[in-house]
């Protein structure tokens, strides 16, 4: 069954030390971050576009476009690639005034949280995290195409006679949905003209690394103290399921749940089942001082 897609709201943009976040604000209550995965073209509404009207009957919910994505500004980053968005990110939280939140997240959105949780650990109510990569390690050794699939996925996106809407399709087929056909055509279009913004064209373009460096979080995981989820595809194309449960190990309240008939992109594939899934988890009521919110 294919998703209905919404026509994306009106976001604005948010200073954050400096730095130009584009946010879009839903519903009120308990403030929920989204962050989007680093496929090309993803964007905040995008990726949770079919799920945030649903969090946002009782959530007040900000999806962000991270940087280099989106609306948001395309800076060049330099450093640790994961500590610098990390920091960015709670810069952003300052801005809009959030002191603590839950985050549900998407593969690199979610490495992110992850980074937010063990560096900025008074932020972090709870984590969701679906299809990240925070260690280069794991079940399978060496990783599928040493855990650099979806950067040459990027590569050829971008390489040869450039983007087009068929290799966004087939993209999004290859790695990130379960059933080529419930892919929408709208979501197709969307990350393909995103895709072709000329800034994230440059950036595609450079031989450098302007995106950062990769790290390993192997001794963040190791610090991070609140309740975290790992909702994770059964078909996901870059790291099986043995792989979040070694992560879940990895932390003091890790937990994981795995969702049948799904790949990389749980809540775009099945956005009720994933909404259902989350929303319990984030309103579980059995951690007193670990997650309980008031507000």
């Amino acid at each position: 069954m294919v998703v209905e897609i919404k026509p994306e709201p009106e976001g604005r943009l948010v200073d954050a030390a400096g730095l130009s976040y584009n946010v879009i604000e839903m519903g009120e209550g308990r403030p929920t971050i989204f962050l989007h995965g680093g496929g090309p073209g993803c964007t905040a509404w995008t990726d949770f576009g079919p799920v945030a009207p649903m969090f946002a009957e009782d959530r007040k919910c900000y999806l962000v476009d991270l940087l280099q994505y989106g609306k948001s500004e395309k800076c060049l980053i330099t450093g640790p690639m994961f500590d610098f968005h990390a920091r960015t990110v709670n810069d952003l939280m300052d801005s809009l005034g959030i002191e603590r939140a839950d985050i549900v997240s998407n593969s690199w959105g979610g490495t992110i949280a992850l980074n937010l949780a063990a560096n900025f650990p008074e932020r972090c109510r709870s984590l969701v995290i679906t299809g990240s990569m925070p260690v280069f390690y794991g079940p399978l050794a060496p990783l599928p195409e040493d855990g650099r699939r979806g950067r040459k996925a990027r590569n050829v996106y971008f390489g040869g006679e450039g983007p087009t809407w068929e290799k966004m399709k087939d993209l999004m087929d290859e790695l990130e949905f379960y059933d080529r056909d419930a892919i929408p055509d709208a979501t197709v279009t969307a990350r393909y003209e995103n895709s072709i913004n000329p800034e994230e064209m440059e950036l595609a373009a450079r031989s450098d690394s302007p995106r950062g460096e990769w790290q390993d979080m192997t001794e963040e995981l190791g610090r991070i103290k609140c309740p975290v989820l790992f909702a994770w595809g059964m078909n996901d194309a870059f790291l099986t399921p043995d792989y979040p449960l070694m992560l879940a190990r990895m932390i003091e309240h890790g937990q994981l749940y795995i969702m049948d008939k799904a790949a990389h992109h749980l809540q775009e594939e099945r956005p009720q089942h994933y909404y259902s899934m989350v929303n319990g988890f984030l309103n579980q009521s059995d951690r007193e001082g670990i997650n309980t919110w008031t507000g």
